[in-house]
Parts: structure tokens; C-alpha cells; sequence
């Protein structure tokens, strides 16, 4: 495991900083989205009272003035709805999630990460609310949760139509995500995710889709439609796993994207054909690879593993060598760029606890709520993540600028005459 994902899994189990972060920027979107799914129902048991005028005799009514609850991440303001009762039979509302005159909700830090990453089926999502309500929670019912579930699905489905037609990427890291969650129509489920970097350097999320074992068909379907969408020109360079059918269906859609393969990956499927008394040893010559600071240096770092363990363990030999030009693509890249561009560390940090939370989850799944989780995750994750290094090289390579370990190519530029010695 890489430091950056031990980083992540450590952060968002509520030892580091992470946690509180993610219930800072959730927080208030969850608790809000959970206050108006309960009204939702409400309005639906009356929806059949009416008055003597025949008009609906529950009805919407503004809102109680916002008011903040103090949470572990800090207050957090919410507005509870009001309803009026025509009928004058003292119909009211009163959220259970925040009931009232709450003004402190100690366990809200505990109970936000479970509506995220614990809260794949009905049961576990009541599960969670009660850590935040305690016994309040035990009117809370089975509906309530299961809208607040559709509408994350719901805001999945607008944002994957939206146009992309004035979008322009300039990397991506790919992978594929084996969460374990088995679905309604199959044992096993997997994530597609993409990420991309803008050409100011800024990180956002791409597509979230779904598939199955990472083949082509899936990646096909998730490329063609993002090019349907009005993406016109897929990134300078994608980076991701080499088991992938991802490539294939790149090569397809948007053949001038160039591919570098994830070393994270790559040095784990050698070490997985080395014995354990080889491993530590072999991680550290591989590391000299893309350590070098020249591709020429990597090259003899990288003849060097192979004369060293090719003869006993060809099988580790050969899984590195088939990709020997994509693994060492990034040095045609600006060298701020390569710690971000060696491995697919942003998506795989992003879902850590995923993995590890929905391993615990023995309920078949809805494709819907699948995607509208993960969306939901990645949505919060996003707002945290950082430019990449070295931003202002990016305008270089947009003009055509050539790299070459990791620096500009002088005179490179389109158009520019060499100038005379």
C-alpha cells in the first residue's frame, strides 16, 4: 500500500484529518438532503386529504429560520421546512434528523462517514442515522432512506448527460474499482472511474460509470459516450492499469492519447512473481527505474533488474518488460508533473475505504444506489484535492512545446525559427 492511499485509509477512518474534513464540506448537503427526504414523506401520507374546497389540505410552508447545530467539525446551519394544515387538524412537521431546538449533535462526526461509505443498503443507512440520533432515530423510517438514496442516484444521472463540449483535459488517471458489492444482476460490480486535470492544473472528476471486469465493451460504451457528450479530444496522456480493457477502447475513441501504466500496479504484479525473501530488494531496484532522473538512466536501471533477476524468476522479468515504453512515458512530460503522472494514487486514495467498508456489505445493491454512492464520495472527495505541481507548464504543452526528461525542448515551439548561434 502505497503512503497516499495509508494516508487516505488512516484519514478517513477518523485517526487523521480527513474525517473531520469530509464532515465539514458533507455534512450540511447530507443533513439537508435527509430533512427534506423525511418531508417528502410526509407530504405523500397526506397526500390524499383534501379540504372541503377539494384543495390538497397539507402543503409546503416556507422554512423555520435556519439554525446552526454544532457538530465535532464545527456549527453547521440547517433549515427545517414548515408545513401548513388547512384542514386545522394540527398536522405538523418535525424532522427526526434534527429535532427541535437541537442545537448539538456531538456524534454527526461519527455518522456522516457511514452515510457515505457504510451506507449501501437500507438497514445500513438507518444504522448510521441512529449513531447521529440515538433513540430519535427509531422513527425514522425505511423510505425516508431509501429517497434520500434515489436522489443521490438522481443527481449521478444530471450530472453524467451534462455537455462537455467546452471541456478540455490535459491528463487522466483511470482505473477500474472492485469494490465486492455484489449486484442485482451479477456477483460483482466494478466501479470506471476517471479523473482529469484541467489545463490550469485543477483536478475534477470525469466519469463515474460502472462495468463489468474492466473489459473494452465498458470502456468503449464510457468513451463513446463522453465523446457523444461533446468532449472533442481525449488528454495528452492516461494514465492507469495495464490489465485493463481501458486501452483498447481508447485506442479506438481517442487514438492520440499517448498511455503510461501505473507503477503502483506494475511493481505489485512483480512482486507477486517473486518469492518474499526477493520482494524488498526488488522493490527497491524497480524504484531506481522511475527514480532516474533521465529516461536513458531508467532504461539502464531498468536492464539492470532484468540481468539481476531474469535467469531465476522470468516471470517477474517478463510482466515488467512488456510494458517497458509505457512505463517510462512520462518522462516526455514536465518533470513537476511526474510524481503526479507515475501512478494512479488520485483515484485509488479516493476509494480506499471503500474497498474496505463495502466488504462488510452482504446486501445485493440497485445499480442506481451503486453509482449515486460512489458519485456522492467522490463528489466530496473532489473538493478537497489540490492543482498539481508545476501548473504553468501545462500552457507549454498546449502550444506544442516537446519535453524531453522532464524539460522543454528549446526552439520547439510550432512556427519558431531556431535562432542563430
Amino acid at each position: 500500500m502505497s503512503k497516499d492511499t495509508e494516508k487516505a485509509v488512516v484519514g478517513l477512518s477518523g485517526v487523521g484529518l480527513g474525517l473531520d474534513e469530509l464532515v465539514r464540506h458533507g455534512a450540511r448537503q447530507v443533513i439537508q438532503q435527509a430533512i427534506e427526504a423525511e418531508l417528502a414523506e410526509l407530504m405523500e401520507r397526506f397526500a390524499n386529504v383534501k379540504t372541503l374546497q377539494g384543495q390538497r389540505a397539507v402543503v409546503r410552508n416556507g422554512y423555520l429560520p435556519e439554525r446552526e447545530v454544532l457538530t465535532a467539525a464545527g456549527p453547521i446551519a440547517v433549515k427545517v421546512p414548515k408545513v401548513r394544515d388547512r384542514s386545522g387538524s394540527g398536522v405538523k412537521f418535525n424532522s427526526t434528523i434534527v429535532p427541535p431546538y437541537v442545537r448539538k449533535s456531538p456524534r454527526v462526526s461519527a455518522a456522516l462517514p457511514w452515510l457515505y461509505l457504510k451506507g449501501i443498503s437500507t438497514g445500513d443507512m438507518g444504522e448510521a442515522l441512529s449513531v447521529l440520533l440515538g433513540d430519535d432515530a427509531k422513527g425514522l423510517s425505511a423510505n425516508v432512506v431509501s429517497r434520500l438514496k434515489a436522489q443521490w442516484a438522481d443527481e449521478h444521472v444530471a450530472w453524467s448527460r451534462r455537455d462537455m463540449s467546452k471541456v478540455h483535459y490535459v491528463y487522466w488517471w483511470v482505473d477500474g474499482i472492485h469494490t465486492g458489492l455484489r449486484s442485482e444482476n451479477s456477483d460483482g460490480q466494478c466501479l470506471l472511474v476517471i479523473i482529469g486535470v484541467k489545463p490550469d492544473g485543477s483536478k475534477e472528476r470525469v466519469a463515474i460509470g460502472d462495468g463489468y471486469r474492466e473489459t473494452k465493451a465498458s470502456w468503449l460504451e464510457l468513451l463513446l459516450d463522453l465523446k457523444k457528450r461533446g468532449l472533442k479530444t481525449g488528454p495528452r496522456l492516461a494514465v492507469g492499469d495495464g490489465a485493463m480493457g481501458f486501452w483498447a477502447a481508447l485506442e479506438e475513441v481517442f487514438p492520440t492519447t499517448r498511455g503510461q501504466r501505473c507503477w503502483f500496479h506494475k511493481m505489485g504484479n512483480v512482486m507477486n512473481a517473486l518469492p518474499k525473501s526477493q520482494q524488498a530488494r526488488a522493490k527497491a531496484d524497480m524504484q531506481s527505474i522511475w527514480m532516474a532522473a533521465t529516461r536513458a538512466d531508467a532504461h539502464a536501471a531498468f536492464d539492470r533488474f532484468v540481468s539481476i533477476y531474469a535467469a531465476k524468476y522470468p516471470k517477474a522479468t517478463e510482466t515488467l518488460k512488456k510494458d517497458r515504453e509505457s512505463l517510462l512515458a512520462f518522462y516526455e512530460f514536465p518533470a513537476e508533473h511526474w510524481q503526479h503522472l507515475r501512478t494512479t494514487n488520485a483515484i485509488e486514495s479516493t476509494f480506499a475505504t471503500v474497498r474496505h467498508r463495502t466488504t462488510r456489505t452482504r446486501n445485493c445493491v440497485s445499480r442506481p444506489t451503486f453509482l449515486g454512492l460512489a458519485f456522492k464520495l467522490i463528489e466530496e472527495a473532489e473538493k478537497t484535492w489540490r492543482r498539481i505541481n508545476g501548473p504553468e507548464k501545462i500552457k507549454l504543452l498546449l502550444e506544442g512545446v516537446a519535453f524531453k526528461d522532464g524539460e522543454p525542448v528549446q526552439d520547439d515551439r510550432p512556427g519558431q525559427q531556431k535562432l542563430a548561434a
